[in-house]
């Protein structure tokens, strides 16, 4: 079978029917969806692929097929990422059952980044949308990514006030990267796509349906350190997406309201089975620092492992003294070359990842870490999408 593009071919995975189980094991196996196609029947069989699932492989719904190339086709910011892709988020591979390919609109870079959920009901109070606002806005002007599902109510107020704080965000829909549920929310779609990062795993223009929107909770749930539950009833999808992230051993946080508050019901169960009672965002932070300085040690230690194989010393003849330590270890260490390098090529103005990708000759997989990983240590800013120093 001869498929023109890794995106065509994970879409043929896609559009098979296989379960996710067997679409990660076939990607896992061959390292690519057009190596796992090229390998045929006997090898899709081994993998647990019924003979119409093989057969859908081979020849996909071409109506959905062509729906979902234009759409990946029609801006440079939409992709679809697979699991053997590097750039694939690394929290989301610790969840049961992670999705085997994301399609997603905007930064993906995002997704590295330390990511707070803030979850709620759709139908908040006046006082529970501004507790959403000011959790929201604060953490994000303190670095971390918030995260919700682009619902009404809580949700929607999370996203409109990190956006307005100048932050990034991530929406994960239960429905095709291009479809908003609310209706009313489709211009936060856009501007969320345009500023921060639309992720789902449903093909483009998959409208909502109620089975959708507990599986966007687990994908919402994965790529975040901690949930917070500003406002949920006694039944609320805020309660699935805090329940999974607790079993995924990620943070629970919860907001108390008044004993005759509705809203407040669900938030007061959590925190009766354990969530974290939170008043303010500083203690969120407080939380979730060991979690980050986790995070950013593990990054350090995948780019010690990856750069060596990026470059070589002969990095160093453009380093100079830039950076301080950095281009100082670069002497004798093949990986903090390549972080020199990239050091310098930061310069002292704001810069955008498309240019640091040119400057460096590095890819976006590779260059995210690294610059998370100084952010989170303080040698680095992020703001409204470009990096600068901080220091020499």
């Amino acid at each position: 079978m001869s498929i023109a593009s890794e995106p065509e071919a994970l879409l043929h995975l896609l559009l098979s029917g296989a379960s996710a189980a067997s679409q990660r094991r076939l990607l896992q196996q061959h390292g690519s969806a057009r190596a796992a196609l090229a390998a045929g029947p006997r090898d899709w069989a081994t993998h647990g692929l019924e003979p119409a699932v093989c057969h859908a492989l081979r020849a996909p719904d071409r109506t959905r097929l062509a729906r979902a190339l234009d759409w990946l086709a029609a801006a440079p910011t939409h992709q679809l990422i697979g699991w053997a892709d590097p750039d694939y988020p690394p929290l989301l591979r610790r969840i049961a059952n992670p999705p085997p390919m994301l399609f997603v609109a905007g930064d993906p870079s995002l997704l590295w980044r330390p990511t707070l959920a803030i979850v709620g009901s759709r139908a908040a109070t006046a006082g529970g949308r501004a507790n959403a606002a000011l959790f929201a806005s604060t953490l994000a002007r303190a670095g971390l990514c918030i995260g919700s599902g682009l619902a009404a109510g809580i949700d929607g107020a999370a996203h409109i006030a990190t956006l307005e704080a100048g932050g990034a965000t991530i929406a994960v829909l239960g429905t095709g990267p291009d479809v908003a549920y609310p209706a009313h929310h489709e211009s936060l779609r856009a501007q969320i796509a345009q500023a921060g990062v639309v992720v789902s795993e449903h093909l483009p223009g998959t409208g909502p349906r109620r089975t959708q929107f507990p599986s966007r909770n687990r994908i919402l749930a994965g790529l975040s350190l901690g949930v917070l539950v500003v406002e949920a009833a006694h039944r609320s999808g805020a309660l699935i997406t805090a329940r999974l992230a607790a079993e995924a051993g990620r943070e629970v946080f919860a907001i108390p309201g008044s004993i005759h508050n509705p809203m407040a019901r669900g938030c007061h169960r959590l925190i009766r089975d354990g969530a974290q009672l939170v008043e303010s965002p500083q203690e969120v932070l407080q939380s979730l620092a060991p979690m980050i300085r986790d995070l950013a040690h593990a990054l350090r230690g995948a780019l010690q492992l990856d750069a060596a194989s990026v470059d070589g010393p002969a990095a160093l003849a453009d380093a100079g003294a830039a950076g301080g330590q950095i281009a100082a270890a670069a002497l004798d260490d093949p990986a903090a070359a390549v972080q020199a390098r990239v050091w310098q090529a930061l310069g002292h103005d704001p810069t955008d990842m498309d240019t640091l990708a040119d400057r460096t000759g590095l890819t976006v997989a590779e260059l995210s870490p690294m610059l998370l990983a100084w952010e989170l240590e303080g040698r680095v800013a992020k703001e409204y999408g470009r990096y600068v120093r901080i220091g020499s």
